[in-house]
């Protein structure tokens, strides 16, 4: 596949070092966001029930019990049981910006970072995405591939996600990769498949948008 045209990016956009700490930062602090921490059991005072103590205290032989609701009977609450809580963590937007950009450098210099200028959308029947993601070393046997578009395409998404049918000798296309929009990919998708194809477009933009670590030059009053 050849180059149609060069782009040029600043050394501190696409050519950071390799840190492997702050992209694990990253990549958990993305994943607490995604739990949703709604567990919930109930305590014995929670549960429905007499609070009569079952049996005397002494004399019947057996275990002292209280009430129904224990823990250490059938139908009674759960003793240090979990309740809904918030997992997500906290991290320094300085770090996950750094952290985006260390990801995409890492992905160029292993020459895995695609840039397309635009992806298609509308009317793919005629296209045989099968040999378009093998014909460019994008599909499965080169360990499938992330397209990054910078607007939401339904039809693209929708051949990406083509699952085999019954009667059909070959399998579906979405096992070559996955197609997302530029609002829905975060720094563990672009660390996880074979490479990244990217649209100009949703590049520059992800860039822009992560880029609050730089310090930028501040203008100096010049004298004459």
């Amino acid at each position: 596949m050849e180059p149609l045209r060069f782009a040029t990016y600043p050394s501190t956009h696409l050519h950071l070092p390799l840190r492997k700490d702050i992209l694990h930062r990253a990549v958990i602090f993305e994943g607490d966001a995604t739990r949703q921490g709604t567990a919930s059991t109930k305590h014995r005072s929670e549960v429905h029930g007499s609070s009569k103590k079952i049996r005397p205290q002494k004399g019947s032989g057996s275990a002292r019990l209280g009430d129904k609701k224990s823990p250490m009977l059938v139908g009674g609450g759960r003793a240090h049981g979990p309740h809904p809580r918030d997992f997500s963590t906290k991290l320094p937007r300085k770090i996950y910006d750094l952290a985006w950009r260390t990801a995409l450098s890492y992905r160029y210099r292993k020459g895995e970072l695609i840039i397309v200028q635009k992806c298609r959308d509308g009317d793919l029947e005629g296209w045989d995405f099968e040999e378009v993601m093998n014909v460019n070393g994008w599909g499965r046997a080169d360990g499938r591939s992330l397209i990054v578009t910078r607007d939401r395409l339904p039809g693209l998404i929708e051949r990406m996600t083509e699952k085999p049918r019954a009667g059909r000798e070959k399998e579906g296309v979405g096992r070559h990769g996955k197609v997302v929009a530029e609002d829905d990919v975060d720094v563990k998708d672009l660390l996880t498949m074979g490479r990244v194809v990217i649209e100009k477009r949703a590049l520059d933009s992800l860039l822009r948008e992560h880029e609050s670590d730089i310090v930028k030059e501040v203008a100096r009053a010049t004298y004459s």
